[in-house]
């Protein structure tokens, strides 16, 4: 049987080391709704979806906040814990401007953001007992003051935008 060769999912000679703000997505293994519920509070126009976490987000909030308190070089700006993923802006920094990672020159697999969220997940299925995440993550270099306010509104609307897809979906059956 002939194998799909798989697409590399970090920018190739990209130092993710680097200063900078990145835009981060990962999901559960085959998108199961295990991290949170978001829940419908009514039809006012202030009306805003509650995110309830489960057992499994609130560890994945948890270790978040480890992450917060623990690091100094970099910073969860935002995030908003979804059914099936999480985004999450990292911030990271080092006010000499010197590379942070473990290596002078990092590539993809040794650089602080993947090495970053492999820790994270690993962390999180040990104490979930289980492999929740889905291989690999999404990640976007944010690169300036417009996509970063861009992105932090859509992470504010994602509940929301979750709750109006699943109205339309139900409505226009």
């Amino acid at each position: 049987m002939e194998q799909n060769e798989r697409k590399l999912n970090r920018l190739t000679n990209f130092d993710y080391s680097r200063n900078g703000l990145y835009f981060i997505t990962i999901c559960t293994k085959e998108r199961k709704k295990c991290l949170s519920e978001i829940l419908d509070v009514g039809d006012g126009v202030l009306d805003v979806p509650i995110v309830r976490l489960t057992d499994y987000g609130k560890i994945v909030n948890d270790q978040i906040n480890e992450i917060n308190s623990v690091y100094a070089k970099l910073k969860i700006m935002k995030y908003v814990i979804m059914p099936d993923h999480l985004h999450m802006i990292i911030y990271l920094f080092d006010e000499n401007n010197v590379i942070v990672g473990t290596s002078r020159t990092p590539s993809p697999t040794n650089a602080v953001i993947p090495s970053l969220i492999s820790v994270f997940k690993r962390f999180v299925n040990k104490k979930t007992g289980c492999n929740i995440w889905q291989r690999s993550y999404h990640d976007h270099i944010i690169r300036n003051e417009k996509e970063f306010l861009e992105i932090c509104d859509y992470i504010d609307n994602n509940p929301v935008n979750r709750v109006n897809d699943i109205y339309n979906q139900n409505h226009w059956r």
